[in-house]
């Protein structure tokens, strides 16, 4: 786990985000065995209290379930695995948004410069 963590939002947050960056990547697939709340603690030198809290946090919003004393997991549910990814997406374009705004760039302009970034960068 390579989680790099910043200084302006809560660890806790940053874990939850790690996890949805995951999920929405594939990397983490639905019934996944996840560490356990200590075993995340240790690997990432945080407090085991905010591990705990990443993980509630999970739980509240169905990203992860937990049975009895059996190792969390990644849910199954479809619904809210497909709204991870647009969580995420809608996320990313509200920044880039509000950031090119201030610049007062034409649409048509910015739609084209992000069609030739998106397409080199994949060739690249």
């Amino acid at each position: 786990m390579n989680v790099k963590l910043n200084n302006r939002d809560p660890v806790y947050l940053q874990i939850v985000r790690y996890f949805k960056e995951k999920i929405a990547i594939g990397e983490f697939e639905p019934g996944d065995e996840i560490p356990s709340r200590r075993e995340l603690a240790g690997r990432m030198k945080i407090n085991p209290n905010t591990a705990q809290r990443a993980y509630k946090e999970m739980e509240e919003q169905g990203l992860i379930y937990t049975e009895k004393n059996l190792p969390s997991k990644i849910t199954t549910d479809k619904k809210t695995l497909g709204m991870v990814r647009e969580e995420l997406l809608v996320e990313a374009v509200d920044t880039f948004v509000t950031s090119v705004r201030a610049i007062n760039v034409p649409v048509d302009e910015l739609l084209d410069l992000v069609k030739s970034k998106y397409t080199d960068d994949k060739e690249a």
